[in-house]
């Protein structure tokens, strides 16, 4: 570990910010550390409103050059960035594993593969992304997507690169240039791809990443006059603050918030099946905005669901991400288990009966946790935990089980386990949730809109939807009068 530089596992990360196409560094820093075993990565430049103002400054310069370039040269440039993923995968993967303590497994094989699709993905549809002309009587309409400017984009600890690049990459085939703020306690494949950016032949200016620790940063960027689009995943709270800090100069904001969704398990359903898809929702040591934390099983069935999903839980290996055999690995921050720990106690001490897990483990681990038992109105169905804590509740006709889905603040996601076809036209109908999947899990599609409803979030991205965000959209209306004969 140097000034400026740390290796981890044999990877070299600059922990400077990277702005205007250069290194830069700041008066302070902040120590990130490994949630694996606690080790210090390294030392991390800490942004301030200085560097706030000096990234929107690079990238306020850079807007027009990067605009006016024209869309197949955007599209070949970030086919690049793809290609540069695509050449440090194991790099990538081993870098934000050690960070963040996802698997390394999946980050190998689903979440940086996923990192170069993004890119490649939005760069075709920019190429294909047009509107047809329309008349209205005798004059022509003709819809267009002008880049926006500046884009302030701010990410979560759980999936670092992927959740990004599923921003920076609409943002910049659509012309704008990026400043992003990556989340405090992951800091390092962002610099990476800094790198990977730079090297692409990404023009000075059009991707800047401000690093930063608490508020300091963020604050200055979201509030900054010369910002014209802000997209954040993150908190409510959070989302509150900047939603503020937005209005003040009218800025369009993009919200992917908390989620409290419900797993519905109908008694029709392939049993098998619906606890496969329980079981799932400790992926990322429960971590996952879209998880399926509420299990609603259908009364007649909720025994025998509870013995499978007991059996089937009980074969899940917890331990190093960077094993092969691992299946849930830590969780992110010692104030984060304080958090998830804090809610199982409560909940015990409220009635709550923990069928399994309902403890911490050594080090930053958290037990996989059911707790049946437990109120509509309790804290632990009502709230948030991130983390691997799921809770269980039964119903006894299908309208119970949408009220008890419907019946939080929340309306990111749904999934629902049945057999009967017609069932589930209904049911999905009627859930309030952004995304609803039928006897399947986190199957996300690029073109098909995503974000949440109620409190879970603030509009839609994936496809023309992005575009529709990140752009101005103008319609041009001319009339056939007037034009002369250059003949």
């Amino acid at each position: 570990m140097t000034a400026h530089r740390t290796t981890v596992a044999g990877v070299a990360v600059d922990t400077r910010h990277w702005i205007g196409g250069t290194r830069v560094a700041s008066a302070a820093t902040f120590t990130d550390v490994s949630p694996v075993d606690g080790a210090a990565l390294g030392e991390i430049a800490r942004g301030t409103a200085t560097e706030a103002e000096v990234a929107v400054a690079a990238a306020k310069e850079a807007f027009p050059g990067w605009a006016a370039t024209p869309r197949a040269e955007r599209a070949r440039i970030l086919h690049a960035i793809a290609d540069g993923v695509e050449k440090r995968i194991e790099d990538l993967a081993i870098v934000e594993t050690t960070d963040n303590g996802a698997l390394l497994r999946s980050h190998r094989r689903g979440v940086m593969p996923r990192v170069a699709h993004n890119f490649r993905f939005f760069a075709d549809w920019l190429l294909k992304l047009e509107h047809e002309d329309f008349e209205t009587r005798g004059h022509t309409n003709h819809v267009s997507w002008d880049p926006a400017g500046p884009c302030v984009l701010i990410t979560p600890w759980n999936a670092p690169l992927m959740l990004a690049s599923w921003k920076i990459a609409p943002a910049l085939a659509a012309g704008n240039t990026v400043i992003l703020k990556p989340a405090e306690w992951t800091p390092l494949t962002a610099s990476l791809l800094a790198d990977i950016a730079h090297e692409a032949g990404l023009p000075a200016g059009v991707f800047n990443v401000v690093q930063g620790y608490g508020a300091e940063a963020g604050s200055a960027l979201v509030s900054h006059p010369d910002v014209r689009r802000i997209s954040f995943t993150g908190s409510v709270p959070t989302a509150k603050t900047i939603a503020a800090a937005a209005a003040a100069h009218l800025v369009p904001a993009s919200f992917e918030l908390g989620g409290k969704s419900p797993l519905l398990v109908f008694a029709d359903a392939e049993l098998d099946l619906a606890v496969d898809l329980a079981v799932e929702q400790y992926d990322n040591a429960g971590q996952v905005c879209l998880a399926a934390t509420r299990l609603l099983v259908e009364s007649s069935v909720a025994e025998e669901f509870t013995r499978r999903f007991v059996a089937k839980a009980a074969g899940l290996r917890q331990g190093d991400p960077r094993d092969e055999a691992t299946d849930i690995g830590p969780n992110i921050h010692p104030r984060q288990l304080e958090k998830i720990d804090g809610f199982v106690q409560r909940a015990l001490a409220a009635g709550a009966r923990a069928v399994i897990g309902g403890h911490r483990k050594d080090g930053q681990y958290y037990a996989p946790t059911l707790l049946t038992d437990v109120a509509q109105d309790s804290e632990i169905v009502q709230e948030e935990v991130f983390g691997p804590v799921l809770t269980l509740q039964t119903f006894e006709t299908e309208e119970e089980a949408v009220r008890l889905a419907n019946d939080t603040r929340f309306g990111l996601a749904a999934t629902v386990a049945t057999g009967d076809q017609e069932r589930a036209e209904r049911v999905t109908g009627q859930l309030v949730a952004g995304t609803v999947w039928v006897n399947c899990f986190f199957v996300r599609d690029l073109q098909a809109p995503f974000g949440g409803s109620r409190e879970s979030g603030v509009g839609r991205e994936g496809g023309t939807w992005s575009f529709d965000f990140y752009c101005d959209l103008k319609n041009t209306v001319t009339s056939p009068k007037g034009w002369r004969d250059h003949g």
